[in-house]
């Protein structure tokens, strides 16, 4: 009997999600506002900040309830920095003696 192969089902990205995506992958930080508005692309090599023309708090939401980014802890207590998912667990350390 032949394997059946197992298809992965990318999701289907708007132009802007994509963008956002492609800045990150590039080193850029997504930050947003504590509600997920204002976002903002910033790059901390030389702290150069980008405001995409055509994300706003429905693509960040978006981008979450696919899982392909997460939150993490802002410079300011009002500031949410997004992150990447990474695509593969990172392996345990393990336990030493």
């Amino acid at each position: 009997m032949p394997k059946k192969k197992v298809k992965t089902v990318l999701p289907k990205l708007t132009d802007s999600e994509r963008d956002l995506l492609s800045r990150l992958e590039e080193g850029y930080h997504l930050e947003t506002d504590s509600l997920g508005n204002d976002p903002v692309l910033r790059r901390l090599k030389d702290n150069e900040v980008l405001r995409p023309a055509d994300a706003n708090a429905s693509t960040v939401k978006a981008l979450r309830q696919r899982g392909l980014i997460r939150p993490g802890k802002g410079h300011d207590p009002l500031t949410i920095t997004w992150r990447l998912r990474l695509a593969k667990a990172r392996p345990k350390k393990a336990k030493g003696r």
